[in-house]
This record gives C-alpha cells, structure tokens and sequence, in this order.
C-alpha cells in the first residue's frame, strides 16, 4: 500500500501560496506570486527529481491541478524528470466543481476522506500531494498525510494561506532527513509518528 506524502514549498512564517508566479492564486488579494523563484537551485531541483522518482499517482487539489494542466503538457522533452512523471502517471483530482478533467489520465475525486484509502490501496510506493492548499487543510484535518516534505524558504511574507492554518490534529513527527541549499533554503521530511506527548520544567510546588 502506497504512502499518502506532502511536499510543500513555505516561507519561514508558513505561507504556501502562489509560490511559482503571481497568476497562481491572486485570491485574498495575495500580491506576492512568485516569491520561490529567486532561491531555486540545482540542489533544490535535485530535491524534487527525487521526490518525483518516487511517484506512483498524485492527489491534486483542483486549483494546483489547473495550473499544473496548464503548463506541463507543454513540457514536451523526454528527459524532463518532472513533466514526465506528471504528464504519464495518474492523476486523481479532489473537487467538487469540476465537471471533467482532460489532462492525461486524470480522474474526479469527489469525497477524498473516504476515498484517500482506497487510492492507497491501488499504488505501492506514493500517492503524492504537491501545492493543493485547500487539500492541503482536509488532509491534515483528518491526519491523513504520512510522510511531508516541507521546503522552507528564507522569507517571510506575512500575508497567505499557511500549511498549518488551524484545525490540524495534533501529531507527533519523526525526522527522516534534513538538508540545506545554496540559497538558504531548508529541506526537512518528517513521517507520522502518533500522538504528541508532553512534559513540564517547572519546579515542583
């Protein structure tokens, strides 16, 4: 059975929108599209090739899986690791507007909590959630995420949606591996490790 992974880029203070270019998510009145860009390097994209050789099918929420069908087809060359993998694997899209969905082997999901299980069931390595902000939210309202990896990106914003936004289930996370960038940036993966526990430094009354 297939482990359900999140790969997330966030700034310092937890902003995940919009990360690539300002038409991504304008909503809310984000102004700051793009803010990733200038710290992608070799060592960041040598980060997401190996997530994506890990990938059996993706879980996309509707407004990543529009943009993402927007530009990947486009990415035509056979050694592009990442068009690749997303252009050919399957694509399972959380929504509950969509009428249809085109893109090469894509499919509607219309109740992911129930279903995310049996998505699971049909894969052996990882079903992967990349961007997806709102997913993102029902995902971990359920703790149904079990491995993320988390970009965090030396810059604060102080305005757009957060990862952690409020409603997560409280979780204990065990580190698998961390690494450092060029630019700064700080790669962490974490897996699912139960129920948080707690302890006191006060002094005794």
């Amino acid at each position: 059975m297939a482990k359900l992974t999140m790969t997330t880029f966030l700034t310092l203070d937890g902003v995940m929108q919009a990360p690539g270019g300002p038409p991504e998510d304008p909503s809310g009145g984000f102004r700051h599209g793009g803010w990733l860009v200038p710290f992608f390097d070799g060592d960041t994209g040598k980060f997401m090739t190996e997530v994506f050789e890990r990938a059996d099918a993706f879980l996309l929420g509707r407004t990543t899986y529009q943009i993402f069908a927007n530009h990947w087809p486009r990415v035509t060359d056979p050694s592009d690791p990442i068009a690749t993998k997303l252009n050919a694997l399957p694509k399972h899209v959380a929504s509950k507007t969509l009428a249809r969905v085109e893109w090469n082997n894509s499919s509607l999901v219309s109740d992911v909590v129930s279903e995310v299980a049996t998505l699971k069931e049909r894969y052996s390595r990882e079903l992967q959630v990349h961007g997806s902000a709102g997913l993102a939210q029902t995902l971990l309202e359920h703790d149904l995420v079990d491995e993320y990896h988390l970009l965090v990106f030396p810059i604060v914003l102080g305005t757009g949606k957060r990862l952690f936004a409020g409603g997560a289930i409280p979780a204990a996370l065990k580190l698998l591996h961390t690494r450092a960038t060029s630019t700064g940036t700080i790669i962490a993966s974490y897996a699912r490790a139960g129920k948080p526990t707690t302890g006191s430094f006060m002094l005794d009354p």
